[in-house]
């Protein structure tokens, strides 16, 4: 059974409205209002501006420039003494293909 001690009861009523009467006077500040951000308004004027410079970019010209048809070849090749000497030669067309990573596989 619960015991009713008036005493106590009347302490704790006292000690808030205590609580109460101090918080009543203290002045609290209004928050200032968020501003809305004008930013999202931009996002579809950045894609569209983005999307004409693509256009702009990547549009057809139609005519098209004949390329110069020379392979150029450039080798390096190990000479006397152990130095290296890259050795270039020009042909119309490719006769052999070696990739560049072929070494990779015959070395190790």
């Amino acid at each position: 059974m619960k015991t009713i001690d008036n005493s106590e009861d009347q302490d704790f009523q006292d000690f808030f409205s205590e609580m109460k009467a101090k918080d009543s006077t203290i002045v609290v500040p209004q928050f200032p209002r968020i501003r809305k951000s004008k930013s999202w308004g931009l996002i579809p004027i950045g894609i569209a501006a983005s999307l004409a410079l693509l256009a702009w970019f990547y549009r057809g010209d139609g005519s098209i420039q004949p390329l110069d048809h020379d392979v150029i070849i450039i080798t390096l090749e190990e000479g006397q003494n152990d130095e290296l000497q890259f050795k270039i030669e020009s042909t119309t067309e490719l006769e052999s293909w070696e990739s560049p990573t072929s070494s990779l596989l015959t070395d190790f």
